[in-house]
């Protein structure tokens, strides 16, 4: 033991000297005054070409024979008529200097796209949309949900089942669910990705005729879309989603069912354990302060149990962002929630808000499905 022992104290004193060492010469080096760098200023190689000579290189480049054509393509041409100006290299160099080297065919020009951050402080402030596809009977048949989802209270304000993606529909849609919840102008912002419908003149049309704020995600951008993509998650990984779908009426059927219990009876992580329509109808102060109550009731009868003290009354998110600033402070942070009173209407949007052609009405029966 005395040997390790040895070897230890050892390596530590090599450690600590090194380390030493190492702060003596940082505070030398920041003594000393800083230096001047002198540009080297180098004679011109014996085999480099005058300030004639690269003009004239630079000059047949410009002609209208050569202007369209490679340093490469216009050595090869001038071989052949047995002139020889420079190497090709050299005419790179020499158009380099003249800042005349870059990519001469067409290239993509792509936009720089602004990252987009939304906050909501209450229901029906910002919608998120985006449509999914249901397996249908056999491979390569799919049907379109078109799912809306509130930000602030993840309830599905408006859903529908299509045979395919389809603008008109789209509009319909939200048409229909603006409608229903009773929307003002410019009070709603609708977050959605880049998909065809989402940027459609239909859409964009029925915007401006709105007065809604449409928002759009980045291109190649995954985490600009979050609720829509979790709720589709949730969805998708019920025991009863099966694994394809008969026919479009049973995939309207289960989609119905499965909508009324995310709505009603699905108790969200991110909502303290409330439903969606807790939030979204104005419930949810009333449901916290029930089960507030109850936590007292218990540690009346039982303090020993409540190892961290008294219950606390637990309330809701004050704001939920989509990329919040970094400047911000921590998404859903606690606070006093924003409810909003209960709506009337709550229990379905009625399909007869929608006007649809023949086809359309063929294609997705009911251009918005009940919300039970």
């Amino acid at each position: 033991m005395g040997a390790i022992d040895a070897v230890t104290t050892t390596g530590n004193t090599a450690a600590l000297c090194e380390s030493v060492g190492l702060a003596r010469a940082t505070l030398y080096r920041r003594r000393q005054p800083a230096r001047v760098s002198t540009p080297i200023v180098r004679a011109p190689a014996s085999r480099a070409l005058g300030p004639a000579e690269r003009q004239a290189v630079l000059d047949v480049l410009h002609s209208a024979r050569f202007v369209d054509q490679s340093p490469a393509e216009v050595q090869a041409t001038l071989l052949e008529e047995q002139t020889y100006l420079c190497s090709t290299r050299t005419m790179y160099r020499i158009l380099d200097a003249a800042q005349e080297v870059r990519e001469r065919r067409d290239q993509a020009r792509h936009p720089a796209y602004a990252k987009p951050e939304l906050v909501a402080t209450a229901p029906n402030q910002i919608w998120s949309w985006d449509i999914t596809k249901l397996k249908g009977p056999i491979p390569y048949v799919y049907y379109s949900l078109y799912v809306i989802l509130d930000l602030f209270s993840r309830y599905v304000v408006g859903w529908m089942v299509a045979a395919h993606e389809n603008a008109r529909l789209a509009e319909r849609l939200i048409d229909a669910t603006c409608r229903k919840q009773g929307i003002g102008p410019h009070h709603l912002t609708i977050h959605a990705d880049r998909g065809a419908p989402m940027r459609s003149k239909l859409v964009a049309e029925l915007f401006s005729d709105l007065s809604i704020t449409a928002s759009h995600s980045r291109p190649r951008v995954s985490n600009d879309n979050p609720f829509s993509e979790a709720q589709f998650r949730t969805f998708k990984y019920r025991p009863e989603f099966p694994d394809r779908f008969g026919a479009i009426e049973h995939a309207r059927s289960v989609s119905r069912d499965l909508f009324a219990w995310y709505n009603d009876a699905h108790h969200h992580s991110a909502l303290r354990y409330l439903t969606p329509a807790d939030v979204h109808y104005g419930h949810a102060v009333a449901t916290l302060a029930l089960r507030h109550r109850t936590r007292v009731a218990a540690f009346a009868a039982h303090p020993e149990r409540f190892v961290q003290g008294p219950p606390r009354l637990e309330t809701l998110p004050t704001a939920v962002w989509i990329n919040p600033p970094a400047t911000s402070t921590a998404q859903d942070a606690p606070g006093t929630t924003i409810v909003t009173p209960a709506d009337p209407q709550h229990g379905g949007i009625d399909g007869s808000h929608v006007t649809l052609e023949d086809q359309s009405t063929a294609l997705i029966h009911t251009a918005v499905e009940s919300l039970q």
